[in-house]
């Protein structure tokens, strides 16, 4: 294998575009915009690389531990610049570091074993496991360090190597961290390439590309599907949520009410499987409706980079038009906001938290993805009724009872069609768990060692027994 360089991330002369601080609207830095036609050569080194790579598992876990490392050293760096790019609390970017550091020393000695097995036939048999060659990778804007580590951890310590692409959103964070790791990696093991549409589209297509993991929306992983199909390369794809929060007659509201909000307004409920809407009792509904608001009305809303702040912006122009719209068009309907409901009336991307009641159960803001930080709460009349109104959706990724009969509770989270259910808390995930989403809300598998499996392929070999 390749020695590791310490060099910092190519950079591509010519055309640059900017990247916009969510908390002012303004450009503070820029960065290479990439033509589709470069990715040829991109992809080529990749390729290269994936030789050397694939073949030592012992050089890979040494290699994957370093880049662990280096990532953990270089946080006072990474975390202020992706809270600048994205929005989010400095405090959370430290933890979107470690974060990616931990996922790589958990991948790091997780290496595919080979596997005897018999059917009754004089022959000895094996499965061994094969890396599937460079991987692309695609990545949104709202936990850009994190998901990337999501799909590079994995594939590289499957013996694969990789592309990936940020979103145009937030670049910065992800070259950097491209440029650390490569202090650990050998050279061209993972290329950041940055840039708009249709940069990622030709990565997703491009015939010398054997997986495509992505995470995004549904309409966007529908046309990347479509673009891998064009050579039948694997697809992962980590689609949208619309995850529902089922609170049962014998919830404590005061006791849950933290947990509940910030399930759903963490990272401004820039996240795909938050509480994106709220089932309560009617005999509950307006203890619950208040006990949410008050804490809307409390929570301090800032820039990022200010240790007091609990909410950043929204992170761009286009999200922020989109909650805009759909809050709009509850209110519209007869909801009522009963904290926020609106934009904040400062420079940057800031939508004030919002809570609401009354909403109409075929409002856009439930029925859709709002991805921002509002939330509709409606109540319900028996248990039935809000199972079927929580399941009335072609999302599947998430969701959650809350109650004080746990077992009770967990009946009712085995009657959700999601991916995963929590109860009286929501979107916690372990590293060694599967992560995959029911219906429109994903294909394939990601997490532990399916995450891992899902970089490999069976290589089967018959021998016969010795005489």
């Amino acid at each position: 294998m390749p020695t590791p360089q310490r060099r910092q991330s190519p950079t591509t002369p010519g055309e640059r575009f900017t990247v916009l601080d969510p908390a002012t609207g303004e450009a503070f830095d820029e960065t290479p915009h990439q033509q589709p036609d470069e990715l040829d050569a991109v992809v080529g080194r990749a390729h290269d690389a994936w030789h050397g790579w694939r073949a030592d598992p012992a050089a890979r876990t040494t290699a994957l531990l370093a880049a662990a490392d280096a990532v953990d050293a270089a946080g006072t760096d990474l975390a202020p610049l992706l809270t600048r790019e994205q929005g989010k609390p400095l405090a959370e970017s430290y933890a979107e570091v470690a974060r990616t550091a931990a996922r790589l020393r958990y991948f790091a000695e997780m290496a595919p074993r080979r596997q005897p097995f018999t059917d009754g036939r004089p022959v000895r048999s094996e499965i061994r496991w094969r890396p599937l060659g460079p991987v692309a990778a695609l990545v949104p804007w709202n936990f850009p360090l994190q998901l990337a580590s999501a799909k590079f951890a994995p594939a590289l310590a499957a013996g694969n190597t990789m592309v990936l692409k940020p979103s145009p959103f937030t670049p910065l964070a992800t070259r950097l961290l491209g440029s650390v790791l490569s202090t650990a990696l050998p050279e061209d093991v993972l290329t950041i390439v940055t840039g708009r549409e249709p940069l990622g589209a030709r990565l997703a297509s491009h015939p010398g590309v054997r997986h495509v993991t992505f995470t995004g929306s549904i309409p966007a992983g529908r046309a990347v599907a479509q673009g891998a199909a064009a050579t039948l390369a694997r697809v992962t794809l980590e689609l949208g949520g619309n995850d529902a929060a089922i609170l049962l007659d014998d919830v404590d509201v005061e006791r849950i009410a933290d947990r509940l909000f910030w399930a759903a307004f963490r990272n401004c409920g820039q996240v795909c499987m938050a509480v994106k809407r709220v089932y309560a009792p009617a005999r509950l509904y307006s203890h619950v409706v208040e006990a949410l608001a008050q804490r809307a009305k409390a929570a301090v809303v800032g820039a990022g980079l200010d240790p007091a702040t609990e909410l950043g912006p929204v992170n761009n122009a286009p999200q922020l038009a989109r909650v805009e719209h759909y809050t709009a068009r509850a209110l519209a309907d007869g909801a009522r906001a009963v904290a926020g409901g609106h934009r904040l009336d400062r420079p940057g991307y800031f939508f004030a938290p919002t809570i609401l009641a009354d909403v109409p159960a075929g409002s856009p803001v439930v029925t859709e993805e709002q991805f921002g930080p509002v939330l509709p709460v409606l109540p319900y009349g028996n248990l039935d009724e809000a199972v079927e109104a929580a399941n009335d959706t072609g999302f599947g990724l998430g969701g959650s009872v809350w109650g004080t009969d746990l077992d009770r509770a967990e009946e009712v989270a085995d009657r959700l069609e999601c991916g995963t259910a929590w109860i009286n808390h929501h979107a916690e995930l372990s590293l060694a768990q599967p992560f995959a989403g029911s219906k429109e809300s994903g294909v394939g598998v990601a997490g532990g060692p399916w995450g891992l499996f899902g970089n490999l392929r069976p290589f089967v070999v018959h021998r016969p027994q010795e005489a």
